[in-house]
């Protein structure tokens, strides 16, 4: 997957979403209702990656199907979030899924008043 740009306009398709550039991490951030739910940038390696928040088992569960190339999140909590190697050979419907997964995740743990407010939008 030698281009992820279309990773960028996938989030921002979705309900709610707004991206904000992390000078620090020199990453994109993807924010729902201000809670990130993926960045993207680099590794310190160079290599370009995309970090997501999902549930644990999921997790696990990518990472023991694509060792070495989903592993757990870089510079964050290792429970929940996941790093991808965008150049790692996921397919990207499953790099979909991942991000599918991710705003789910998110939007799931929002108040319920704010949940509608993004659906309904």
């Amino acid at each position: 997957m030698n281009n992820a740009s279309w990773i960028d306009a996938y989030c921002l398709d979705k309900k709610g979403v707004e991206k904000v550039w992390q000078t620090e991490w020199k990453a994109m951030k993807y924010l729902l209702h201000g809670k990130m739910f993926a960045y993207m940038g680099e590794h310190k390696t160079g290599d370009p990656i995309v970090t997501m928040k999902l549930p644990p088992e999921e997790g696990l569960t990518l990472r023991a199907a694509y060792p070495g190339t989903v592993i757990p999140g870089y510079y964050m909590n290792k429970v929940h979030w996941n790093t991808l190697y965008l150049e790692g050979g996921v397919p990207e419907d499953t790099v979909q899924k991942m991000l599918d997964s991710a705003y789910e995740t998110v939007l799931k743990s929002l108040p319920q008043k704010a949940q509608r407010e993004i659906i309904e939008a």
